[in-house]
């Protein structure tokens, strides 16, 4: 006997999770502090890969040093300038985007050019648990610590 497999049903938690992601998304392009709160679980994690060079590379835990430490960090040492999402998938509790963006290192002045970005997401219960970032941070870091 060959197993069966309700597709509908296999695809709720993979649009549930891919919704959940995405706000999160949104919320973190809109600077929406109080959505991001929100959405993450007590014990969030927020993952940057790359150069260490920069000061929001790293490891931040829990959802008040990400809103009040890492999210200051960041905005203060980055204006966006352009942002697109191409792609995106969910697989059971984890989601998947990718794109490109670019910006204005606030330290030096310089533009980043244009880079690729990634990040997954794992959501458990309605809430976003962890976001794990990959960026250009070698175009980063050079545009950052220039002058």
């Amino acid at each position: 006997m060959i197993p069966t497999t309700d597709f509908a049903k296999a695809d709720e938690p993979n649009s549930q999770t891919l919704a959940i992601a995405q706000s999160f998304l949104d919320a973190v392009g809109a600077g929406a502090k109080d959505i991001l709160s929100a959405l993450m679980s007590d014990d969030f994690v927020w993952h940057n890969e790359g150069d260490r060079n920069i000061p929001w590379i790293g490891s931040w835990k829990g959802r008040d040093t990400v809103v009040n430490t890492f999210l200051p960090a960041f905005g203060a040492g980055l204006e966006i300038t352009s942002w697109t999402t191409d792609f995106s998938f969910a697989n059971a509790d984890q989601a998947f985007f990718a794109g490109t963006m670019s910006g204005i290192t606030t330290k030096s002045g310089i533009d980043t050019g244009t880079f690729s970005w990634a990040v997954r997401v794992h959501v458990q219960e309605g809430k976003v648990n962890s976001w794990n970032w990959f960026e250009d941070s070698y175009a980063l870091s050079k545009a950052y610590n220039s002058k």
